[in-house]
């Protein structure tokens, strides 16, 4: 028997439908997540949660002429199957597929790139503008989470669209939940109200009452101020009327009728912004992501082969390590953004709760909240991922560095992170953080020395940040005692006279490899690992520069103002000339989605490939192949 889904080739397809069929499309949808991102890993839950939503939308607008933008983004799977990707649909996530969240150059129906949250209302209130500029006539709808509403970017957009009352629709997917369960005082306010009926009933009951009575326009004001009369009964004035939008809701955001009839009547409003509220369940139709919509949040791949699977994560020392320190110094608190479980905080927020701050999906606030705290004594640990420390450059420049404030910047996710893609790679960190005055950047080699460089990082009391990968450690044993390493000194790991390997972080096990593999041919490397950038070990990279003419540079970050544009520096500072210096990083360009082995061997980042492109850039050493050319060289 075929599906009906199968018959949905765009938006189109869903207008003559009748309501048993949107329901029968709406199991079948639930089914085709439950089957792909079960084998492909990605968002579960948070799609399992819109699928009735995304139907009407579709049902009622006219995509791509009509424009839904979706915040995070990562819920856009239900809004990809139906808009003429569903063959493609089982390559979501993949190296060469479906990206996992809206991306315009995928399709015309992606109107705007969202994978950082509490975006969509500054993007459509811009698109809106855009439209009325244009003397245009369609809709623009933001579709954003209560979790992304914590973001203060959002209420700047509620705040400016109220004020130029340009018609845009808000839906607010009300879930009570980001990845982890929403905190503040937003999120006690929706709840105290989220279902209570009352205030509908009695206003419903006055609008057919007045709407059958003949006392005409005279009585417009008195008619409103009876409607606010009614509110304040129940609850504060709402805050979205406040706000200068006409409110909706709450709405079962599981029940196709009442998003149908929220929708066509938000629809009709052409003179303000309006808001719907929609109630939704993470996870809906799939019972253990409805009871831990948390552990269904995100998927790991069932192919995942990573051959390292045995060995801890780094998200996991550093959660054993800074519990370790939490309870070793009272002065040491930890901060993060609405990660608890990414980051490995949770581990110790079960142990000290009151010493665990989650500050919401608010990066800018988390950091200068964490100088704040610093600025009385106390050492923060910001916990926050690379990418999206992006987003708090002014308060890492501003409110921490600038005062020399000692904030330990736990920076997860550093370098190619895989599926995620171009939004969530953690390839710039080294750039943007290099630039600024007073700040230590650090990154480890393997897993146990993440857990002494965070020690060094609490100790150092300035600001420092830390980097590290997503995944699993090399597999080496974790030291039971920490130990200080000195701000800005390298070490050697192998010595050869032939080419000198600076490597940095997660390139310097690649970097050993491939000096083997060159040894075997007779070519010699020394190999470093950095472990800063900066301060850079600069009178050990200079004494080795003093014994070879060749050296390499190895990072898993932009070459545009990385480590090896650091090394650069270096030996233009100390008029150093007559060497050959190459750097391994990444390009100039935004590193697309697939797993993190297929995405190094693209970059050529793995230890054959370093190896090849060291005897290609120095092709004079092929020759020491040939014992008696040593000489020579």
């Amino acid at each position: 028997m075929s599906r009906l889904l199968d018959q949905i080739n765009g938006p189109a397809d869903l207008k003559g439908l009748t309501l048993r069929q949107l329901e029968q499309l709406a199991k079948e949808v639930r089914q085709e997540l439950l089957k792909v991102v079960s084998n492909n890993g990605g968002h579960l839950a948070s799609n399992l949660g819109v699928v009735e939503l995304t139907i009407v939308l579709h049902s009622l607008l006219d995509s791509p002429r009509d424009k839904i933008i979706w915040d995070v983004g990562h819920q856009s799977y239900v809004h990809k199957l139906l808009t003429g990707r569903k063959e493609r649909f089982s390559t979501i996530r993949q190296y060469g597929g479906l990206a996992g969240f809206p991306d315009p150059e995928e399709s015309p129906h992606d109107i705007f790139g969202t994978g950082h949250a509490s975006t969509s209302i500054s993007a459509a209130l811009g698109i809106a503008q855009a439209r009325d500029l244009s003397k245009e006539n369609h809709h623009v709808v933001a579709v954003i989470g209560d979790g992304a509403l914590t973001g203060g970017i959002a209420f700047e957009a509620l705040n400016h669209a109220g004020h130029l009352g340009t018609r845009l629709i808000v839906i607010l997917n009300d879930n009570a939940m980001s990845i982890s369960p929403n905190i503040g005082a937003l999120a006690h306010y929706l709840n105290k109200v989220r279902l209570d009926p009352r205030y509908h009933h009695i206003k419903g009951r006055t609008r057919r009452f007045l709407a059958r009575s003949t006392v005409g326009t005279v009585l417009s004001h008195s008619v409103k101020r009876i409607k606010d009369g009614i509110k304040s009964l129940f609850f504060p004035p709402t805050l979205w009327e406040t706000l200068g939008f006409t409110y909706i809701g709450p709405i079962d955001g599981h029940n196709l009728i009442q998003l149908r009839v929220a929708l066509s009547r938000a629809l009709q409003f052409n003179d303000k912004p309006t808001l719907i509220r929609v109630i939704t369940q993470k996870g809906k139709g799939y019972a253990p992501a409805e009871r831990d919509a948390v552990k269904f949040h995100g998927l790991s791949p069932n192919n995942n082969n990573d051959n390292k699977s045995k060995s801890i994560s780094y998200t996991e020392v550093f959660g054993k390590t800074v519990l370790q320190l939490v309870r070793d110094n009272p002065k040491i608190v930890v901060i993060t953004a609405a990660m608890k479980e990414g980051t490995g905080t949770n581990l110790v927020a079960q142990h000290f709760p009151e010493r665990v701050f989650d500050v919401g999906i608010c990066e800018q606030h988390a950091v200068t909240f964490a100088a704040g705290l610093a600025s009385q004594g106390y050492i923060p640990i910001a916990a926050i991922y690379s990418t999206f420390l992006q987003r708090a450059f002014d308060q890492v420049l501003h409110d921490v560095c600038i005062q020399n404030l000692p904030v330990v910047f736990a920076l997860d996710r550093a370098g190619i992170v895989g599926e995620d893609g171009k939004t969530h790679q953690g390839t710039f960190d080294l750039s943007y953080l290099g630039s600024i005055p007073n700040l230590v950047i650090a990154a480890p080699k393997d897993e146990n020395e993440l857990q002494h460089l965070l020690y060094t990082a609490v100790k150092a009391r300035r600001p420092m940040a830390v980097r590290y990968p997503r995944g699993n450690g090399v597999g080496v044993p974790l030291d039971e005692e920490l130990r200080e390493i000195p701000v800005g000194q390298g070490e050697v790991l192998r010595w050869g006279e032939d080419v000198v390997i600076l490597a940095l972080g997660s390139t310097v096990y690649p970097a050993l490899e491939a000096a083997q593999t060159l040894a075997a041919g007779g070519i010699q490397c020394t190999v470093v690992n950095a472990r800063y950038v900066k301060p850079l070990d600069s009178p050990l990279v200079l004494k080795l520069l003093n014994g070879t003419q060749r050296v390499v540079t190895l990072e898993e970050n932009v070459l545009t103002g990385g480590f090896g544009s650091a090394v650069l520096g270096l030996l233009a500072d100390a008029d150093i000339k007559g060497k050959r210096l190459i750097r391994i990083g990444l390009p100039d360009e935004f590193v697309q989605h697939g797993s993190q082995e297929q995405l190094r061997l693209q970059y050529r980042l793995t230890a054959s490939s370093i190896a090849h492109r060291i005897r290609s850039s120095f092709p004079e050493l092929a020759l020491l192949e040939q014992p008696s050319a040593r000489s020579k060289l």
